[in-house]
């Protein structure tokens, strides 16, 4: 096994942290702020809205009898195990990756807590635009949301890198 110090995307762990704490703490904020479904207008094309969601993203499954809460804690469990232990393999040239997988941990390991603790996500961030309302979600649902398009942007990137390398 190669040793820990080889491994500097580990660095990035910071970022899991960061957003992590984020996430929490906002969470923790709307939940002793404010009611179930209350909703502030924070700006015309947003509010923060307190909601509570037993499914996954957009509450898929959100209507069924309870086992949803541990299949989804299940899949944050085993998504975080992926997501370190990719960031630990991944090559430290791999800078966008290791931010990606960084954001993805914290994201899964923040709704984890959620289903774990509760039985549900707290969401919170609501967009709407000419009667045309996002579901409501949180940080932890963005920056899951944001480290996905960073992966998908540095498989483009690295598809790029090995066209023009084939060509040399």
């Amino acid at each position: 096994m190669k040793k820990m110090s080889q491994h500097s995307n580990l660095k990035w762990l910071w970022l899991t942290l960061i957003f992590l704490l984020a996430d929490q703490v906002s969470k923790y904020w709307v939940v002793n702020t404010m009611n179930l479904y209350q909703s502030i207008e924070v700006l015309p094309f947003f509010n923060i809205t307190y909601a509570q969601n037993t499914g996954a993203a957009f509450s898929f499954l959100a209507d069924q009898g309870g086992w949803q809460r541990w299949f989804f804690t299940a899949i944050a469990v085993i998504a975080s195990v992926i997501f370190f232990v990719w960031l630990f393999r991944v090559p430290k040239q791999q800078q966008k990756l290791a931010i990606a997988l960084a954001l993805m941990l914290s994201g899964a390991l923040g709704n984890l807590i959620d289903r774990a603790l509760f039985g549900y996500v707290i969401d919170f961030l609501d967009f709407h635009l000419q009667g045309y309302r996002w579901p409501t979600f949180n940080i932890a649902d963005s920056v899951i949301f944001i480290g996905a398009a960073l992966m998908i942007w540095d498989s483009f990137s690295q598809e790029k890198q090995r066209k023009h390398s084939a060509k040399a």
